[in-house]
């Protein structure tokens, strides 16, 4: 069984979560992480703790710099020992859609990164068309995590790599002009884990659907085709990696 290490099990997005938890554990899925982003989805994974199978990530994403407020901080650094929440994310930077808020995304970023060092929390990190920026932040703090979403290219994944950090892998990986099949060819398996970035990056042939957890598997024959392993095999090898990383 595989685990979805990033998704957003939210209410705006699912009518039915009990149904969308069956077909998935009917797919080879049966764990999931869902990670917080503002205010409101941070509450919600709250909540959703209630459910054996879901842990969460609780955190203040980049494209909501200009409408945090200090109590959303707070409220993230008083809940982070609840039990199943198990790291910071997700955060991180994303100048794609506003380059005039670099400053205040740097400044967010790290006010995370330094309560993901003093908590010893793993970090989820979202970084877009911003690699020098992070990685340059990151070097300052003493964090592990997983950079979610990895798409870039095999220089930047083993800088990633050899600073400590676990690539999320999801749809991107399936889409025709995705460059992202020729780097995971290259790199070992114990450094990648997987996702779906639920409703986004749903992964080809179920394109303009929205995605959920059980796209994980399409994910997962992806890679095993492309590495020629068994689905047993990669299942194995991403949950020790799961394993190395959070406390699931």
């Amino acid at each position: 069984m595989f685990c979805d290490t990033h998704c957003h099990l939210f209410k705006e997005y699912y009518e039915n979560i009990e149904e969308i938890l069956q077909s998935a554990k009917d797919n080879m899925v049966n764990r999931y992480i869902v990670a917080g982003c503002d205010s409101k989805t941070n509450r919600e994974v709250l909540n959703l703790l209630k459910v054996k199978e879901i842990y969460g990530c609780l955190g203040i994403h980049p494209e909501e710099v200009c409408r945090y407020t200090e109590e959303d901080l707070e409220f993230i650094e008083e809940n982070l020992n609840q039990k199943k929440i198990i790291a910071i994310g997700e955060i991180g930077l994303d100048y794609h859609y506003d380059k005039e808020t670099k400053q205040k995304q740097m400044e967010l970023f790290e006010r995370q990164l330094k309560l993901a060092e003093l908590s010893q929390k793993p970090v989820v990190i979202h970084s877009r068309e911003a690699t020098n920026d992070t990685i340059e932040i990151l070097k300052k703090y003493n964090v592990r995590g997983v950079i979610h979403s990895f798409s870039g290219s095999l220089e930047v994944a083993n800088i990633y790599i050899k600073m400590g950090f676990l690539l999320g892998i999801n749809g991107v990986i399936t889409f025709k002009n995705s460059h992202l099949k020729e780097v995971i060819e290259k790199l070992d398996l114990s450094s990648i884990i997987l996702e779906t970035d639920s409703p986004y990056l749903t992964p080809t042939p179920f394109r303009g659907k929205p995605n959920d957890p059980s796209k994980v598997k399409t994910i997962a024959e992806y890679i095993c085709n492309l590495k020629h392993i068994s689905m047993e095999e990669l299942a194995n090898i991403t949950n020790q990696n799961i394993k190395r990383l959070f406390d699931i």
